[in-house]
């Protein structure tokens, strides 16, 4: 969802303008928004076969209004602690023209600043600032984390340790989906 809010708010759109603060500060848009908006994407024919949501549902209410949208197979949490969080997303870096992301530690761009792929500036998003990630873990506390229980209780739930490279987790995401 992250990435099309992000995309409404570069177009421009009504949603964009109406979101691009509350996603600068860290905060969360409201559900009524969120919901329309996923709404729409999966009912578009590329999702007909399947999907994965990253970022939605992030409250009890977005997860009681998607299964009136559409049957949810599994929902896995990663757990990663919050310094680690805080470590990852601070130096993340996204072009501003064609939206590669890198990392300062983990993935450089060959010319600090500078896209590898097209030679856009590389910058660092409003919510990928400290303070921000801080507000969004707090966030995530008070209104996310407890559909770790509700999804639990229904026998949804796959918990899969989101520490490690990026290929070690993907290893053990496939794992516990059985893949």
């Amino acid at each position: 969802t992250g990435d099309l809010f992000r995309a409404a708010v570069k177009n421009e759109t009504p949603l964009g303008l109406k979101v691009k603060d509350i996603l600068a500060s860290g905060g969360l848009v409201p559900d009524d928004v969120t919901i329309a908006l996923v709404k729409e994407r999966l009912s578009a024919e590329d999702a007909k076969k399947g999907w994965i949501l990253d970022g939605f549902p992030r409250t009890i209410a977005q997860a009681e209004a998607l299964e009136g949208i559409a049957a949810v197979d599994k929902v896995v949490n990663f757990e990663v602690a919050d310094e680690v969080v805080v470590g990852r997303l601070s130096t993340r870096r996204v072009c501003r023209a064609c939206g590669k992301t890198y990392n300062t530690k983990t993935m450089p761009t060959k010319k600090e600043g500078v896209c590898d792929a097209c030679g856009g500036e590389v910058y660092t998003r409003d919510d990928d600032k400290e303070s921000a990630i801080r507000t969004r873990l707090e966030n995530y506390r008070k209104q996310t984390e407890p559909l770790i229980g509700w999804y639990r209780e229904r026998g949804k739930l796959l918990t899969i340790d989101g520490v490690g490279e990026p290929k070690a987790v993907y290893a053990r995401f496939n794992k516990v989906l059985g893949k």
